[in-house]
């Protein structure tokens, strides 16, 4: 069975880093795209950053220049940087896997960014 699994949220202060890390365990089926969603409180979920199979990256504006996303095997990375307190949510890595491009949702991971 597929997991995603996301790692490195935390607390922060404004201007501060943080580095996500979704790692895909239990399948040999290879990453085609890869994204990272985010849910703050009382609102909707949002596409943060994409990568794909070869590597191209697109980034939601109320991120650009600041997050990277990145990949390797079976992961997906996410550097953020000059983090604000609206960055402040639920971090989820979405994945599309296998020939039949399976969508599957890591369970998330709080990323908190103090004033």
């Amino acid at each position: 069975q597929v997991r995603l699994v996301e790692s490195g949220g935390g607390l922060v202060q404004a201007g501060g880093s943080l580095r996500l890390s979704c790692a895909a365990s239990g399948s040999i089926l290879s990453i085609n795209t890869g994204n990272w969603y985010r849910q703050a409180p009382g609102k909707e979920r949002e596409l943060v950053a994409t990568i794909t199979r070869g590597d191209m990256t697109n980034y939601s504006d109320f991120v650009k220049g600041r997050f990277t996303i990145s990949r390797a095997k079976n992961t997906i990375d996410l550097q953020m940087n000059s983090l604000k307190p609206e960055d402040t949510a639920v971090y989820y890595c979405n994945a599309r896997m296998g020939a039949f491009n399976q969508v599957y949702w890591g369970q998330g991971t709080q990323v908190t960014v103090s004033s």
